[in-house]
């Protein structure tokens, strides 16, 4: 089987997750990293890898595909996708495709513009720090989706879908992580989180570790051993 081609860069959270994903799996692909950090996507070459210019993005053969999550469901229809992360049983995929399509507009939207606007516009000079005001403000609307991740994801499960970790929980979790470049302690307000972030590196290293290197590095914090 012909291996298919990754473009992705750590630093970017569906990267990661998509990234563990196939570590995990032991999936077969030929490696092309994207450093974003040097404006890499936007040269005019990739747009012909990606017409979007973004990472992750998918090369099978004369195929070209981007967003992240239909690279798992393209992936996993043709076996080249762990089925313990993305499980075949109906139902259970179902509540897996549940949490992927929720979380777009709520935990992901959320960590990702309360991140973007307190450090990665201010550390690239793109805009200025936000005022206290503010601050307050995106991270309360932050913490109303991470509330409806403690409270009702995670009410009565180890992991986002029962208690065997899937791609759902990989997805959400390389969002909440993202936060760690704000100082943000999830952990705080939201115990549940904490510990399920945990269970998801524990289940997922050596691959977590090695994904979220970068992170932990620029945010001076990493999870207890």
């Amino acid at each position: 089987m012909a291996k298919f081609k990754l473009y992705y860069d750590l630093i970017s959270q569906p990267s990661r997750a998509l990234w563990i994903a196939l570590q995990l799996g032991k999936i077969p692909y030929e490696d092309c990293p994207v450093a974003l950090r040097k404006s890499e996507q936007l040269k005019p070459e990739f747009k012909q890898i990606n017409r979007f210019q973004k990472v992750p993005a998918l090369v099978d053969g004369d195929f070209h595909l981007s967003e992240s999550i239909a690279m798992v469901r393209y992936l996993a229809d043709k076996g080249q996708f762990s089925e313990l992360l993305y499980p075949k049983a109906l139902q259970h995929r179902a509540r897996v495709d549940e949490f992927l399509e929720w979380q777009h507009l709520s935990v992901r939207l959320g960590c990702t513009i309360y991140f973007r606007d307190m450090w990665l516009f201010p550390i690239n000079g793109i805009k200025p720090k936000p005022s206290a005001e503010r601050a307050a403000v995106l991270c309360k609307n932050m913490e109303t989706q991470l509330k409806i991740l403690e409270e009702i994801w995670l009410k009565d499960t180890k992991f986002l879908v029962d208690n065997e970790m899937t791609v759902a929980d990989l997805f959400g979790a390389c969002e909440v992580e993202q936060t760690r470049l704000v100082q943000y302690d999830v952990g705080k307000k939201f115990p549940k989180i904490a510990e399920w972030l945990q269970h998801v590196r524990e289940q997922a290293n050596p691959h977590y570790d090695a994904a979220h290197k970068v992170i932990y590095k620029k945010s001076g914090t990493k999870p207890a051993a």
